[in-house]
């Protein structure tokens, strides 16, 4: 079944095909929702092959390894079990909405934004974003963030702090903590080898999207 998300044609069943090849997946369904008008986006649901054999977290990761960007879903769940018809087809319909399935573990370490700083990111994430929260610590993308929304953060962050910002920055440090920390004492204090090389596979998947296909 194949989408047009943003412009760009995407076959669902290659990403369940990646995401079944994850360790620990049993099933896996990909739709693309629009929760909100004119925002569609990927969510994945997904069958533990046993209880705790893989989290919603491993399996982003493990898709962002072997997709490009705009492939990877923004959502991902972890179901006991993928609805059914009664002609025993996955009932699509019936999948939950992404914005009922926060688990308690994310509530559990949510730490709110301190200072100007970190709650201007935070207030610029939350209106980008469309969510009504945000902690320091939560991932940019793990909330759904891509990489138009990336530049829309990047050009607002720049209006309202006046200062020289990259958008690899934002992709370099996608959380409100490492952002706002690189921003208060300079690359130095938040870089990190990890980030520099997930930063890398972003911008290397955006050029690829960019030679590859364009928008119809």
């Amino acid at each position: 079944h194949q989408v047009k998300i943003r412009g760009y044609r995407i076959e669902l069943g290659e990403i369940e095909s990646v995401l079944l090849e994850c360790p620990g997946v049993r099933e896996a369904v990909v739709v693309a929702r629009q929760d909100a008008p004119g925002d569609a986006r990927l969510a994945a649901y997904l069958v533990p092959a046993a209880r705790g054999a893989v989290t919603a977290e491993a399996a982003r990761t493990y898709a962002r390894g072997r997709l490009p960007e705009f492939m990877v879903p923004a959502h991902v769940a972890v179901l006991e079990a993928l609805p059914l018809t009664p002609n025993g087809k996955v009932n699509r319909r019936a999948l939950p909405a992404p914005a009922a399935l926060a688990p308690s573990s994310a509530a559990a370490a949510f730490v709110a934004p301190t200072g100007d700083l970190e709650q201007t990111i935070a207030a610029i994430w939350k209106d980008v974003l469309r969510v009504p929260e945000v902690g320091t610590h939560d991932n940019f993308f793990d909330l759904g963030g891509h990489s138009l929304l990336a530049v829309q953060v990047h050009r607002r962050l720049r209006e309202t702090l006046a200062r020289d910002l990259s958008i690899t920055d934002v992709f370099r440090f996608p959380t409100i903590r490492s952002l706002s920390t690189y921003l208060s004492e300079g690359s130095g204090a938040a870089a990190s080898e990890e980030g520099k090389e997930r930063a890398e596979g972003r911008r290397t998947a955006m050029q690829r999207r960019r030679r590859t296909e364009r928008p119809g």
